[in-house]
């Protein structure tokens, strides 16, 4: 019995010293992402993917003003985070109209990856189907498919470009927009949810 308040002391003072991991610094991440150095780049990309939403609006931002490589960036860090960067897809919208289609891409890229939550970029995604370069209309259409049935206003412009020739991402976005399983026939009426 002597031995357990020193066993209970020694408890306390292990507790006392183990110290919480300290969170990273989301200004220093923010600039090693920055970085030319591709190993400090990826590891802020991957640090502020841990970190999710308080990474958000500051890679926002990066998005909005940095310069093209900074843009990429931030959107590859955006897409690494999935539905917990939904604040973000206004600036992914913006991006989607812009004059690079390197960045073009990879924001609906983005997009895709955040599935559902990325609904309220339905309208800008079906405007985009019309991009003159076809990997960003590829990943566009892998964008609408991924929000599922809340994408269902882009159908009508999906079942349109079916009508021009086969296309197996339009048509697999379409079933996912129905809720079918991969492979279902679409039938004859693709206008209609």
């Amino acid at each position: 019995m002597r031995f357990f308040p020193l066993t209970a002391l020694a408890v306390v003072v292990l507790m006392g010293c183990r110290s919480e991991p300290s969170r990273p610094d989301l200004n220093t991440l923010l600039a090693d992402l920055r970085s030319p150095d591709t190993a400090k780049s990826g590891q802020a990309r991957l640090q502020l993917i841990m970190l999710g939403e308080p990474a958000v609006p500051p890679i926002a931002e990066m998005l909005r003003s940095g310069t093209p490589a900074e843009r990429i960036a931030a959107v590859n860090t955006l897409w690494g985070m999935g539905a917990r960067a939904r604040a973000a897809v206004p600036e992914l919208v913006a991006a989607l109209t812009g004059s690079d289609p390197a960045l073009r891409v990879v924001a609906a890229m983005a997009l895709e990856n955040m599935g559902p939550a990325a609904e309220p970029a339905v309208p800008a995604l079906v405007k985009a189907l019309g991009d003159r370069e076809r990997p960003v209309r590829q990943a566009v259409v892998k964008a609408l498919g991924a929000i599922g049935p809340d994408a269902a206003p882009a159908l009508p412009a999906l079942s349109r470009l079916l009508r021009r020739g086969s296309w197996p991402e339009a048509e697999e976005a379409v079933r996912r927009i129905r809720g079918l399983r991969p492979g279902t026939p679409l039938g004859e009426a693709t206008d209609t949810p």
